[in-house]
């Protein structure tokens, strides 16, 4: 493939059109499923779940967190399955209407108090809508850039997706702290709607963007070729089997610590460690800001040395700061709660997960991609995302309000991610056109030619 500088200004407006709508549309996947785990911590145990003690009562919260991610794996054989037959953007399309919508009308749901036990079930089912989207929405976001990318910066560029999992973290804790702001009987009346509601102001913009977009050079070649495949899951497991098994094993432990990180820590510092609300998510927001910075970085290093050494250092400084990181928390000073956030979620969670989009989209053989990467990201969600939060709040309670045997659950996942991804096949450089088991070429792909 051509080198960006040499490429035509239509090749270069198309990737960059494909970047900024795949950071949108990866923006409202994750505002959702971070202002829902937000709720969840905060206040839907009194919302929705006010019949229990408090502590039952985020379980119960993060219960209903955890059935976005049990239909995940639904939503990724569903809508993967589709990407593979019908094209990357009119599925994209699909899940961003499924997920936006699903949380906006989260915004004008009666609570508990209101209609008793019909509130948490509509919640529960919204949130397996939110689901079922969401479990082919990052994959088809970064096939779409990765499809188009010159190859020696597919690291960068699939990377970039994930800036918007920064991005639609910062909007849901910006505008979840804002509500908070109003008294605290407004806010629990009606202010906690209004990020809910704003959801629909970020899905109309993702819309206009992804309604501009061409199909990515590589699925159009495999129609114009009718080579289209009729049983894509099929294929996938006939061809790639071991590389899926790599990949689920390293997205037990990553998907885990991400919700660990940026979810359970706000049950821990607020509820055990009685600090403000509005200190923990400070920090958690200036850190994720960083992320804008270290998830290109990142994704550059792995085209310099490789998907899997960034994906694998990752996962081991996980392992190692986890103790340190709570320490830095029970000390209570601003600087070491910055420090440990920076270090365990702007450094260690994005080395994984700059490195995982590129590794997971080269991985696959092209006409069976998008199953690929959908299922070999969300199989393991309900075992893992879906569940890290209650396992730690959990064994937060097993342990008396110490946090040694969620340090251990975290040590744990960052071993299962780095045996994993060792033993996963090292894609740097490989030629989407052809079959994943081929070695790398040098030849040009036949992609940029197509785009042309």
């Amino acid at each position: 493939m051509e080198s960006v500088s040499r490429q035509s200004p239509e090749v270069r407006r198309a990737i960059r059109n494909t970047i900024l709508s795949a950071i949108v549309g990866t923006a409202v996947e994750w505002y959702d499923y971070y202002l829902y785990a937000t709720a969840a911590a905060t206040l839907f145990n009194t919302l929705f779940f006010p019949s229990y003690d408090h502590l039952t009562g985020t379980l119960l919260a993060y219960a209903s967190f955890a059935i976005g991610f049990i239909v995940r794996p639904a939503g990724s054989v569903i809508f993967g399955r589709l990407g593979d037959r019908i094209g990357r953007k009119a599925v994209l399309i699909i899940t961003l209407l499924l997920m936006g919508g699903s949380t906006t009308l989260m915004g004008v749901l009666p609570t508990y108090a209101q209609i008793g036990v019909w509130a948490p079930v509509l919640l529960c089912v919204l949130r397996a809508l939110q689901g079922l989207g969401s479990g082919a929405e990052y994959a088809g976001a970064v096939l779409m850039v990765i499809e188009y990318a010159p190859t020696k910066r597919r690291g960068l560029y699939g990377a970039l997706p994930y800036t918007g999992v920064a991005l639609g973290l910062l909007m849901s804790l910006a505008t979840f702290h804002l509500s908070s702001s109003l008294s605290k009987a407004a806010f629990e009346d009606w202010g906690w709607r209004i990020p809910f509601l704003l959801s629909a102001v970020v899905v109309m913009l993702g819309l206009v963007l992804r309604s501009t977009l061409k199909e990515t050079p590589v699925f159009e070649k495999i129609r114009k070729q009718n080579a289209v495949v009729k049983a894509p899951i099929r294929e996938v497991f006939s061809t790639s089997l071991r590389p899926m098994l790599c990949a689920w094993g390293a997205r037990l432990g990553d998907n885990s610590l991400a919700y660990i990180y940026e979810s359970f820590v706000i049950v821990y510092v607020t509820q055990q460690l009685h600090m403000s609300r509005d200190l923990i998510v400070t920090a958690l927001m200036f850190s994720t800001a960083l992320q804008f910075i270290t998830v290109p970085l990142f994704g550059w290093v792995s085209d310099q040395v490789g998907r899997k050494p960034v994906y694998i250092g990752g996962a081991l400084i996980s392992g190692l700061a986890i103790f340190p990181f709570f320490t830095m928390l029970q000390s209570g000073q601003l600087v070491w709660i910055y420090t440990g956030l920076f270090l365990v979620s702007s450094v260690a969670k994005t080395m994984m997960t700059s490195a995982q989009s590129p590794w997971l989209a080269e991985m696959f053989p092209s006409r069976v991609r998008y199953t690929g990467f959908s299922l070999a990201r969300e199989v393991t969600s309900p075992i893992s995302g879906g569940i890290a939060p209650m396992i730690a709040v959990a064994l937060l309670a097993a342990g008396g309000g110490s946090p040694h045997l969620v340090a251990w659950y975290v040590v744990a996942l960052g071993l299962i991610t780095a045996v994993s991804v060792f033993l996963g096949p090292e894609t740097r450089g490989r030629n989407l056109d052809e079959p994943a088991e081929s070695t790398p070429s040098a030849m040009s792909e036949s992609m940029e030619a197509h785009a042309k």
